[in-house]
């Protein structure tokens, strides 16, 4: 077997393969061997038939295709492992010679991971925008802190006010009709919290334990059961009791309660440094994205189909999995969006095209400065992983299979280039005047 390569595209190359005829006659004789069982013929038994009697019958031809990959299936896996070609996709095949005793002719046309054209990566002028923590966020915070810390207490000498938490049965009707889900009793609603019907909390505070009161309240136009949108109805409502929450004192004994500090000095402190290193970390993710979606934008490659397609199905398999642990099948979602498979599919195309070009420019960018993890840069990947699935890391790392090395390999391997791209980019910090939680 001899074969010629050519590059027709950035992203295609030809194979043009010469077999001989004897090696043609021979794997023709292999597929007679193998295919003859399969054969009836008059008078003889399945499998017993002479290949000449059989080509007399179904044509000189009829082993052919199955001659056809006997030989050039290892021929193009020892062509494409030889020339180092990275395929992406189903190799089209032309055969121009085939037939006994003449030598076997073809070609095969493939698409390969496309050449890059690198733009503008050293210099990049990027911005660093880094929120500002404010009392605001810091607040917040604390608040959380407070409602897991707060009691409830039952209230017998008042009416309902602003913030209670009241157990009532309510009946509701349009047009004097109950209509379904209308109807409970022994429900508990916090007053002003905006879990039911505009205008039916604000209309429950100043009712007494034991009293019934009709509600008037209008449904909202963009309402999830179209029965109700835009509907006036009158919910029949009975307060069965009256409860308040009771809020720790921000003090020493709440912290020491909520956290491992004893003061309420060093608690809020630590809130303070836990919401700056967050502000720290998405501003650092940030100016990543920009300076790498700048770089890759900057750069030329032509992308085969097979490659956006194959990346679509890995976005799609995401997608149904973090569904799946949501307790929702990815068939519901297609119907209750009405939406089909090919509408998901050709939705997520620019952001499939966009993810596979930023991974071919930035395995550009390593092979241009020569960038290669090192096995402390790989170790330090296996750490950072191990720490997120809160694992021992020698306990994580001898538990890899080759295939998650290689991978946690390759996320070194990024890293690497974009603190190479950071280290060589123009930055400019900015102070954002933004809320961080």
């Amino acid at each position: 077997m001899s074969y010629t390569v050519e590059k027709i595209a950035s992203n295609k190359v030809k194979l043009s393969f010469v077999e001989s005829a004897e090696s043609f006659d021979a794997a023709v004789e292999k597929a007679y061997l193998k295919d003859r069982s399969k054969i009836n013929v008059p008078g003889f038994r399945k499998g017993k038939a002479p290949r000449k009697l059989i080509e007399n019958m179904y044509g000189e031809g009829v082993f052919y295709d199955d001659a056809f990959e006997l030989v050039a299936q290892p021929a193009y896996e020892e062509a494409i492992k030889a020339e180092n070609l990275q395929v992406v996709d189903r190799p089209q095949v032309d055969v121009q010679q085939i037939g006994a005793g003449q030598e076997l002719k073809y070609t095969l046309e493939v698409f390969v991971k496309p050449d890059v054209t690198l733009g503008e990566y050293k210099g990049v002028a990027v911005e660093k925008n880094v929120e500002k923590v404010t009392d605001e966020a810091v607040d917040a915070r604390i608040q959380n802190d407070v409602e897991r810390a707060s009691t409830t207490q039952d209230v017998t000498d008042r009416a309902v006010e602003n913030g209670d938490i009241v157990n009532l049965d309510y009946a509701g009707s349009v047009d004097g009709v109950a209509f379904e889900g209308g109807t409970a009793q022994g429900q508990s609603l916090t007053i002003g919290s905006g879990m039911f019907i505009p205008g039916f909390e604000e209309q429950m505070v100043g009712m007494n334990i034991g009293e019934e009161r009709d509600l008037s309240v209008k449904f909202p136009e963009q309402y999830h059961a179209d029965n109700l949108a835009g509907k006036d109805a009158v919910f029949h409502v009975k307060v069965n009791g009256i409860q308040t929450k009771v809020r720790p004192e921000l003090d020493d004994d709440f912290a020491a309660d909520v956290s491992e500090f004893d003061t309420f000095e060093a608690y809020k402190a630590n809130i303070v440094a836990d919401l700056e290193k967050n502000a720290a970390d998405r501003a650092e993710a940030n100016l990543e994205d920009a300076l790498v979606q700048k770089v890759v934008d900057a750069a030329d490659c032509d992308i085969p189909d097979a490659m956006i397609q194959d990346e679509i199905t890995t976005m799609l398999r995401e997608m149904e999995m973090r569904m799946m642990y949501q307790g929702i099948r990815f068939e519901d979602y297609l119907k209750y969006t009405g939406q089909t498979l090919d509408q998901v599919r050709e939705n997520y195309k620019p952001e499939a095209a966009n993810r596979v070009k930023t991974q071919l420019v930035l395995e550009a960018v390593a092979k241009a400065e020569n960038i290669v993890p090192t096995d402390e840069d790989v170790d330090e990947a296996i750490a950072d992983q191990a720490k997120r699935v809160n694992r021992d890391v020698e306990e994580f790392k001898a538990s890899l299979s080759e295939q998650q090395k290689e991978y946690l390999k390759e996320t070194a391997g990024i890293k690497k280039v974009i603190d190479f791209l950071k280290a060589n980019a123009v930055i400019t910090e900015k102070a954002a005047e933004e809320k961080a939680e």
